[in-house]
């Protein structure tokens, strides 16, 4: 279904003081009838059907009045009214205001009373007081501001099998008024069981650290994607599969982004002794290479200044020492040696 914005001028002011008058003129008909009536019974005296006239006819009016308003629709600014008159789309109203409808044309948004994790509903705790319930069950209408959907972080298994757990933050909004009402039974859950899908779906494609012989792009040649270090790839991907499922129902997701990564609690401390293995192993080969090169240095060093003329087995029994001394973890011991390798 097509959104169409409902075209009627904002008459809501003129319609007010017209809907006063009609009570002030509905009272006073009234109050006369009233009084009438009471005065003939009083006296004896017959009743004139003017009076009676003017009884029903404040009645009738003080009912009209009563129906007229009901078509007073007061909209702030960044939302919306979708209008329903007797089960048939008549429009969606956007513009701030205050306005005067058909009377009745009654306000259809299926959302209003779903609670999710987001900013327009209720907070992370998942607590809800009384006041902020009776606003989401009262108000029909459709906020288009920007809005942000925080769901439970997910356990996933990553493409190497390694479960973690995951969570993201959606900023959308709504686009398609008619869409997000008409087309899916409540936008709200549709969307977030959306964001989970997607997520589920990218997630699995990639390793949650660098591993080799994974391709993530598809195009059949290994990369260096992972959940840890391509963040922006991943939710840019993320954001993009989630926009191809909620287009239907009429929202437009602004950004997604990645709040929690981490691997599930069962894997958590192997993982962790496998990445502190992983960086010592770099650490070491790092001062190997720095002390091979510190050693060729001090041998090149000697033997252009010509400070002492050393023979292979002096030379080994140097770079021996200097080797243990630069990649030893601890301080090295001074020796004296005062006689010869001879």
């Amino acid at each position: 279904m097509k959104e169409k914005i409902y075209t009627t001028k904002k008459l809501g002011i003129p319609m007010l003081f017209t809907v006063i008058l009609m009570f002030a003129v509905s009272l006073t008909a009234l109050i006369i009838g009233i009084s009438h009536f009471t005065y003939c019974e009083d006296n004896a005296l017959p009743v004139q059907p003017l009076y009676t006239c003017l009884f029903i006819f404040g009645i009738v009016l003080i009912v009209i009045s009563c129906i007229l308003c009901a078509g007073f629709k007061l909209l702030n600014p960044n939302e919306a009214l979708v209008l329903n008159l007797f089960g048939k789309y008549k429009g969606t109203i956007k513009e701030a205001g205050f306005y005067y409808v058909n009377p009745f044309c009654v306000s259809f948004n299926p959302a209003s009373n779903t609670k999710l994790r987001q900013s327009d509903d209720v907070g992370a705790d998942k607590k809800v007081d009384i006041q902020n319930v009776q606003q989401v069950n009262t108000s029909k209408k459709i906020s288009l501001k920007m809005m942000t959907l925080s769901n439970n972080k997910q356990k996933i298994n990553d493409c190497l099998g390694n479960p973690i757990e995951i969570g993201i933050a959606v900023i959308w909004k709504v686009v398609d008024t008619a869409k997000a009402v008409f087309s899916v039974d409540n936008y709200k859950e549709f969307l977030s069981l959306q964001c989970d899908a997607a997520l589920r779906e990218i997630v699995r494609t990639y390793p949650y650290d660098v591993a080799p012989d994974v391709d993530t792009t598809g195009d059949g040649v290994a990369d260096d994607g992972s959940l840890r270090g391509s963040s922006e790839i991943v939710a840019a991907k993320i954001k993009a599969e989630i926009q191809k499922r909620v287009s239907e129902a009429g929202l437009e997701i602004v950004e997604a982004r990645i709040t929690y990564l981490a691997y599930a609690p069962e894997i958590a401390a192997a993982m962790l002794q496998r990445q502190q293995a992983s960086a010592i192993v770099d650490a070491r080969k790092l001062i190997v290479d720095g002390a091979v090169g510190m050693v060729q240095m001090a041998l090149e060093s000697l033997d252009e200044n010509k400070i002492v003329e050393l023979d292979d087995e002096r030379k080994a029994a140097m770079v021996s020492n200097l080797l243990v001394v630069l990649c030893g973890s601890h301080d090295a011991q001074p020796v004296v040696n005062s006689g010869s390798l001879y």
